[in-house]
């Protein structure tokens, strides 16, 4: 690939890439350039992230517009996420035959296209449809953002670069119910997706216009493994269709689920054999053997557990139990981003001054503080109640999420950086598709148990249990001879509610004890030093 640098750059015939390193201090400035063409990127990956979650506060909005049926509904998100997560890896391969600038300008582009089509669906099949198209196309932005990051810039401007991309990262799915429920109240679910027309043109010309960073290498096309990329899609749209599925559906009582699960194994198998055999592989996995960037895909794939885990927790909690609409529920959990906003800039000149294992550590003991304080929860809380676990929340995940970054992706030399760069987003996307599923079916299974347990204890031979039966009685006495028959139906939802809110506490202990182990097992990473990527380039 060309050099983008004038000094310090290999070029044919000189040192290795980790020979080129340290740069003079002409390579230490950011050529304006390069720095707005890098912002245009950063605002594309934040669209694409911010519309994972952006539709889940409105789907019943959606489902009424559409006239689609209840599992119908889901599809919205489950196509987005199906998509997203097959072009995540396969973006690598595309950035280096496509380069940079082709790449980047396709997938802004493509996504601006579908985002307008989704809003002018008119039936649900269009609209999974483009939800789809939008999710592929656009998975194409997120990796390339941060394979530029730490191969363009050097290493002296990573604490400014880092905290930005990390603050996209968590910022942006944190948010989408927040952004999605003011949207769909004060003008349409059809906003949730014209909201993206005019940046993303505006994006698509940057990237056409600005990016230089490297040269396309046509040449990898010749040996394109088709054969790689039918099996890595069966394998992870497959996987990711059970994670969705699995929960809403008894798992492997569900036929479709159960058919999905044996295609999915049945393609991992044939991919991971084409992966390590074929000439020019799709994906490289080899990229895991590097210490570093296996444990920080390892983080990385817990932190998405954490990341998305919360953002549906919370709004599950605060719509089934408080009875919130998505504008309140956007507003109780706009605290989580304001304080990673607030976090990203302290994190990035921490890089430079503590071990950035000391920063992981304090923040997934933060992260892990945020939910065991949530294992106090009642059927009560509201706002100021979650105020603190929220903000130990956001502060806990971006002081995580920065060092992550940077030890998985920082060491690396930069020819290996935009392959591994979609390898360590998929591990946060595929965290986040099992800490949902993992979230759902705990939440759902110890609702059960609970709810066994209650009413064992409610029996007739339980004086609070007789006392609130009467009460009830009583309040229904004006309906006559239904007044104990409604009694017992308001007492039974007293009891499953009951239920579902010790069913969150222990999900939340749950959540709590991972982010201790994963606090744990901080302390055994290397301790990264001069990082061969930054300022290098290809």
């Amino acid at each position: 690939m060309a050099a983008i640098s004038t000094t310090g750059t290999a070029t044919a015939g000189s040192a290795p890439p980790r020979a080129a390193v340290f740069a003079p201090s002409a390579d230490e400035q950011i050529a304006p350039r390069r720095l707005f063409a890098f912002l245009a990127m950063v605002f594309g990956m934040f669209m694409a992230i911010l519309d994972i979650q952006i539709v889940s506060a409105s789907l019943t909005e959606i489902q009424a517009g559409l006239a689609a049926s209840s599992n119908e509904i889901n599809w919205v998100q489950t196509a987005y996420l199906i998509a997203e997560v097959i072009m995540i890896p396969l973006s690598g391969y595309l950035s280096r035959a496509l380069g940079t600038r082709m790449l980047f300008a396709i997938s802004a582009g493509g996504f601006t296209l579908a985002s307008l089509m989704c809003g002018l669906s008119t039936n649900i099949t269009e609209m999974i449809i483009w939800r789809a198209i939008q999710g592929f196309i656009g998975g194409g932005m997120i990796p390339t953002v941060f394979a530029t990051a730490y191969i363009v810039f050097p290493r002296s401007k990573l604490p400014i670069v880092s905290p930005m991309i990390g603050l996209v990262a968590t910022l942006a799915p944190t948010i989408g119910p927040t952004v999605g429920g003011y949207l769909t109240d004060a003008l349409s679910w059809h906003w949730l997706f014209f909201i993206n027309v005019v940046p993303g043109i505006a994006v698509t010309i940057a990237a056409l216009v600005l990016i230089d960073f490297d040269k396309p290498d046509w040449s990898l096309l010749n040996d394109f493994d088709w054969i790689g990329l039918a099996s890595m899609a069966g394998f992870l749209g497959a996987l990711e269709y059970v994670l969705e599925e699995g929960p809403r559906n008894d798992w492997f009582g569900d036929e479709t689920v159960l058919l999905m699960t044996w295609v999915s194994a049945l393609s991992a198998i044939v991919f991971f054999v084409r992966v390590l055999s074929a000439r020019a592989p799709i994906v490289d996995v080899r990229a895991f053997g590097d210490r570093n960037f296996g444990l920080g895909s390892i983080f990385s794939f817990v932190l998405g557990i954490g990341l998305y885990g919360l953002t549906y927790l919370y709004p599950v909690y605060l719509g089934q139990i408080r009875g919130y609409n998505a504008l309140m529920i956007g507003e109780t959990m706009f605290v989580s981003g304001v304080f990673m906003f607030l976090t990203a800039p302290i994190a990035g000149r921490l890089m430079t001054r503590v071990d950035v294992r000391l920063m992981l550590i304090t923040g997934f003991l933060l992260f892990a503080t945020g939910t065991y304080w949530m294992t106090y929860l009642t059927r009560d809380w509201d706002f100021w109640e979650l105020f603190w676990p929220q903000v130990f929340r956001g502060v806990g995940l971006m002081l995580s999420m920065i060092p992550i970054n940077n030890i998985a992706l920082g060491t690396l030399p930069p020819e290996r950086v935009k392959n591994a760069s979609g390898l360590f987003n998929l591990t946060r996307n595929l965290g986040g598709a099992v800490g949902l599923a993992l979230l759902t079916t705990v939440l759902n299974d110890r609702t059960d148990l609970h709810i066994a347990r209650l009413h064992e204890n409610f029996t007739w031979a339980h004086q609070p249990a007789q006392e609130m039966l009467t009460t009830l009685t009583q309040r229904f006495a004006s309906f006559g001879s239904d007044a104990q028959l409604m009694a017992l139906k308001q007492l039974n939802q007293i009891v499953h509610r009951q239920a579902v809110v010790i069913a969150f506490s222990d999900v939340f202990l749950l959540l709590t004890l991972l982010f201790v182990g994963l606090a744990a097992m901080a302390i055994i990473i290397k301790r990264p030093t001069g990082a061969p990527a930054g300022g290098g380039g290809h």
